[in-house]
């Protein structure tokens, strides 16, 4: 066997734990009993103790020393492997199964804090957090910036001043169509109750309309909305709301698109580092492709109509065009999952702005709470009214996912390219999505984009799949375009 191969066989067996404690930090959130938590840190270090050893082990570099693959998909992996082992290196075992034991107990504590909207009960929680997280990113970026060494654990050769820029270039048009929409006359909310069964029954409609396969698949409940697995064990989440089911539909949609795309990589790259997403901003581009561009489109919203008056009767909405006025409503919400498009990046701008300054040292946690109210309102015209719908409504900062949210913005960028290029492949679009059918635009994507993984770096990966080079513009021509006719402007 030569080192190429040796290689490869040594990352499945690691790549196959990984997938264990991925499978136990699902479990954690969806089904483990309240009282088992402080185990489960124990569990979850432990196996952080054992991943972190196989990835920095020595033969790793001297396999990669003498391993020459000739084809793509070998070099990839190379490539892969080789930025993974050179990162572990820098960070110490007993760091990494520190955060990894804080990030399981942090999980509980959140999510407790957030049920009883008490922010000072999370704040020493989220400190320590960070103080962990920024010893790593100095571990890793070697005298460089702090907040980019961790955002390359979610967008590998993005930067945090390339983020600023593009946000910074989105931010005008979005504020100035937000102030002219808000300015129209705005579409009334649902006034209903939706019985949870019949939303979860119809949430489970939409997921297999969408392609996702069940049977290597399944759809639980959670508080915060995940997808979580690869290859041939994906699962998703989603969560209920007597009275508002589209954060049902939604959420399973935006899942669902995260889950396709782990289940229509290659399986010939099941267990390598080839067999998942490539990055969280490609991944995000089909989440937000499949929930926004599919599935708000008044072309699918119309299907949907009649399957909820199948589900739920008469709701108090008379008409196909009155139900997509409905979905897409644009008002100054406090949540982010909740959001409709034209506020949504405004509410990852936010989070960026924010994480970027806790792990420089310019925000301290004890002022957080204030420094999020008052951007809230500077940038949504509406005072937060509890830590629940503002510091506390996201789950990321518990589990020290800092770099992440970027990834969202960047998500719904990548996915307005990706939608100029389907529309171009299939002219016929708004027929099918009208009679509920996804296939063409599904298979688009698994095509062009899903089925090669982590084959090249995540741009390239965009690139390839629409035939351009990304922009910002697709998208704020798609919001445009869509919010102007919606709301007669």
């Amino acid at each position: 066997m030569n080192a190429y191969n040796k290689l490869m066989a040594y990352v499945r067996v690691t790549q196959a734990l990984g997938s264990v404690a991925g499978r136990t930090g699902w479990d954690q959130e969806t089904m483990m009993p309240e009282g088992s938590a402080d185990l489960r840190a124990e569990e979850m270090a432990a196996l952080e103790e054992v991943l972190h050893a196989r990835r920095t082990n020595p033969q790793i570099g001297e396999w990669l020393e003498t391993a020459h693959p000739e084809d793509d998909v070998g070099l990839a992996q190379i490539r892969h492997i080789r930025r993974s082992y050179e990162r572990t290196l820098k960070i110490p075992a007993a760091l990494a199964t520190a955060i990894a034991k804080h990030t399981s107990k942090g999980q509980g504590i959140w999510a407790k804090a957030r049920a009883e909207n008490d922010f000072a009960a999370f704040a020493p929680t989220l400190k320590e957090m960070i103080d962990l997280k920024r010893e790593e990113a100095a571990a890793l970026a070697e005298g460089g910036d702090l907040y980019d060494a961790l955002l390359e654990d979610y967008e590998p050769g993005m930067a945090g001043v390339e983020l600023q820029s593009l946000f910074d270039a989105m931010r005008p048009r979005l504020v100035a169509l937000r102030a002219r929409v808000l300015e129209a006359e705005t579409p009334e909310p649902l006034d209903h109750e939706f019985d949870e069964a019949g939303q979860l029954s119809l949430s489970t409609a939409l997921a297999k309309a969408f392609g996702y396969d069940l049977n290597i698949g399944r759809i639980d409940k959670a508080v915060h909305p995940f997808s979580s697995g690869s290859g041939t064990d994906v699962r998703i989440t989603t969560r209920t709301a007597l009275r508002d089911p589209f954060n049902c539909f939604y959420s399973t949609i935006h899942e669902v698109g995260h889950a396709c795309y782990e289940q229509n990589i290659d399986r010939a790259y099941e267990l390598t580092p080839l067999g998942s997403g490539v990055s969280m901003g490609v991944h995000e581009s089909q989440s937000r492709i499949y929930e926004n561009q599919l599935g708000r489109s008044r072309a699918f919203t119309g299907w949907l109509y009649g399957r909820m008056r199948d589900q739920f009767g008469d709701f108090g909405i008379s008409s196909e065009e009155q139900f997509y006025k409905t979905v897409n409503r644009v008002s100054s919400g406090y949540i982010r999952t909740e959001a409709d498009e034209v506020h949504y990046n405004l509410h990852v701008m936010l989070r960026f702005d924010l994480e970027r300054q806790l792990i420089a040292g310019t925000l301290d946690v004890a002022e957080l709470e204030h420094a999020w109210n008052a951007r809230f309102e500077q940038d949504f015209g509406v005072a937060v009214d509890k830590p629940a719908n503002g510091v506390l409504q996201d789950v990321h900062w518990s589990f020290g996912l800092f770099g992440y949210f970027p990834t969202y913005s960047l998500g719904n960028v990548y996915a307005g390219n990706l939608y100029q290029a389907l529309r171009a492949a299939v002219p016929d679009l708004d027929t099918q999505l009208s009679q509920g059918q996804t296939a063409d635009a599904t298979s688009w994507l698994g095509t062009n984009l899903q089925q090669f993984g982590g084959l090249r770096e995540p741009r390239d990966t965009i690139t390839h799949a629409c035939g351009f080079e990304p922009t910002e513009a697709p998208l704020l021509d798609y919001l445009e375009a869509k919010f102007e006719d919606l709301y007669g402007l």
